[in-house]
């Protein structure tokens, strides 16, 4: 038997588990965002990280990479139930046919799984919704989790899509969003605060206040005498 999975976050970089075969290409019918939260790996529950689930458009394409596992049963088991913990934040596992670039007419591959997401709040608790981009970008520069923290998992997405060949604009907008965000948070922890000129006057003021020393005349000095 054969088992087919399509990584299109961060099983694109770090598949983490043992395959036979790994092929470049992409789904149809579906486009990558970043409305999944994660609370175990690159967040916690008080503070999510957003990681990239799948959101089904009709001309859309998602570039990725498929892992094949080949050897019989056990073997396939242990791989998906590794990826069933990893992905937990997932709650659908879909079926789909994959493509290669050389062919993208006829798939290459049916029946490929690919870990996703029901986009309700109320039946998936981790599912956050879109956001406008700034928002996100915050979101993603702040969150941290045990596994490390949300923007790095963003910036080895856009290395990744960019070492396949595949760069994608909705990934690089969102980075670099991130960056500004980084930037802005480093230049005011480095900024000196500027005193205000009604400070100015005023620590002016303070500093001309003659001392007690200044306003009282000195204690006469004790002379001896002799008797």
């Amino acid at each position: 038997m054969v088992m087919w999975v399509f990584g299109y976050g961060s099983l694109v970089w770090n598949p983490g588990f043992h395959y036979d075969e790994k092929v470049l290409g992409f789904i149809k019918g579906y486009k990558r965002v970043f409305d999944l939260a994660c609370i175990d790996h690159r967040g916690t529950p008080e503070h999510p990280a957003r990681t990239c689930t799948l959101e089904k458009a009709e001309e859309a394409i998602c570039w990725g990479t498929a892992f094949c596992v080949r050897g019989g049963p056990e073997k396939e088991r242990l791989a998906m139930e590794y990826l069933e913990r990893r992905e937990c934040e997932y709650d659908l596992k879909t079926c789909v046919d994959f493509y290669k670039e050389a062919d993208p007419l006829k798939p290459a591959v049916t029946g490929v799984i690919v870990f996703t997401s029901t986009p309700d709040k109320v039946s998936n608790k981790y599912y956050l919704g879109p956001a406008p981009l700034e928002d996100m970008a915050r979101q993603i520069a702040t969150a941290n989790g045990p596994c490390g923290n949300n923007r790095d998992y963003l910036f080895l997405l856009e290395k990744a899509m960019h070492d396949i060949g595949h760069e994608e604009d909705y990934v690089i907008e969102l980075a670099n969003e991130v960056r500004k965000v980084l930037t802005e948070s480093t230049t005011k922890k480095v900024t000196p605060v500027k005193e205000s000129r009604a400070s100015r006057v005023a620590n002016k003021s303070k500093n001309n206040v003659p001392t007690a020393h200044q306003i009282l005349p000195p204690h006469p000095e004790a002379v001896a005498t002799t008797i």
